[in-house]
């Protein structure tokens, strides 16, 4: 069975932050710099929540405001939900799709030490899957 850390040796550890303060403008500027649709909010070196394309689009485009003069804190997801490096890639599933979620930041001991994706989660499953299917095609070729 897979777990986080395992996609997180073979994505790396890079997770992209932003503090409360910033402008929504500001954070959208890093995630279309970086290719990303989200960025974990950092205050006091803490997790303080999570800002994604879902949340400017519902929370700042489809309400008017602006995202020059709107705080990352006004729109940012502030209960969110994280996993450590033991939890299993089917946890990740599971949790992603009962809370409608794209994103994980993962936690070490408190400590933010990655952040996965649901593409992430879904390319593992796969992985895993043709694994196993090519070693029960060996078995029962007798190959193995």
């Amino acid at each position: 069975m897979t777990i986080v850390n395992q996609i997180l040796q073979t994505k790396g550890n890079q997770v992209y932050t932003v503090l409360p303060e910033a402008t929504v403008f500001e954070a959208l500027q890093i995630m279309a710099d970086k290719n990303i649709g989200s960025l974990v909010v950092i205050q006091d070196e803490k997790v303080a929540g999570i800002l994604s394309e879902r949340d400017y689009a519902r929370k700042i485009v489809l309400q008017g405001k602006s995202s020059r003069e709107t705080h990352v804190q006004e729109i940012m997801t502030r209960e969110v939900k994280t996993v450590d490096p033991e939890t299993s890639v089917t946890k990740c599933m599971e949790l992603m799709t009962d809370k409608r979620i794209r994103h994980l930041p993962v936690l070490d001991g408190g400590r933010l030490v990655g952040i996965i994706s649901i593409g992430d989660v879904v390319k593992s499953i796969i992985n895993e899957q043709e694994n196993i299917i090519h070693h029960l095609e060996g078995y029962i070729t007798g190959q193995v």
